[in-house]
């Protein structure tokens, strides 16, 4: 009886260590890993025409951007992957949460406003697939998922054109230079670190002018100091 008792016990134990979530519960929150949030704009009167950028809840991030060309076979895709900062994930699955997780119509309709392109939001984890398509949103959580982005999307658009030009016109970097520190200055880029190796090949460049050097030393301190 006590032998039939032990093998009971450990049996129990066994069955324990092996299904630990069955034996304290089982966790159902979704898998944070899983999660996901996707941004996709199309605006034909812009360049790039479209826009897809997802981040996974690991900061891991996939960037397509499509720019309409003629004839057709040249038109110009773009990919690159990349891990954004923690603070940026955080605060892009923390508007997610605040809007519902895009459960819902988010667009402004009470009347018409200037286009700015069509813009749609996806978040998707293992028991949520919800998505929200709009031009513009009154909703503060839509608009800073939307600006955050855009603005992720102009840093990386901006250090395709100085790569660009710093390899077939070099004399053309000052006026790109100028035109990304208005932006820096108007808040519209993010994460300007992701960009800062071009910066770099760019302050290190003894044949580039200095004025466009110096332009780019002082974004890649901003770039160092997010």
């Amino acid at each position: 009886m006590k032998r039939a008792s032990f093998l009971f016990v450990l049996l129990a134990l066994s069955a324990t260590l092996a299904f630990p979530g069955h034996a304290r519960g089982q966790n159902t929150e979704p898998n944070p890993v899983a999660a996901s949030i996707t941004f996709n704009r199309d605006w034909d009167e812009y360049t790039p025409q479209n826009v897809t950028i997802t981040v996974s809840a690991d900061g891991h991030t996939k960037y397509v951007s499509h720019s309409a060309a003629k004839p057709p076979d040249e038109a110009d895709d773009y990919h690159t992957e990349f891990v954004i900062s923690a603070a940026c994930k955080d605060k892009l699955f923390r508007s997610a949460s605040e809007a519902n997780y895009f459960d819902g119509d988010f667009a402004f309709k009470k009347h018409t406003v200037a286009s700015t392109g069509k813009k749609t939001l996806t978040y998707t984890d293992p028991t949520r697939n919800f998505g929200t398509t709009f031009d513009y949103s009154e909703n503060k959580a839509i608009q800073e998922a939307s600006s955050t982005f855009q603005g992720i999307s102009s840093t990386v658009e901006f250090g395709r054109k100085l790569q660009f030009k710093h390899r077939f016109d070099k004399l053309g970097l000052e006026d790109e230079l100028k035109g990304m520190e208005s932006a820096a200055e108007n808040h519209d880029l993010v994460e300007l670190q992701l960009i800062a190796p071009v910066l770099e090949s760019i302050v290190e460049d003894s044949s580039v002018l200095n004025i466009a050097r110096q332009r780019a030393k002082k974004l890649l301190a901003k770039a160092h100091s997010k």
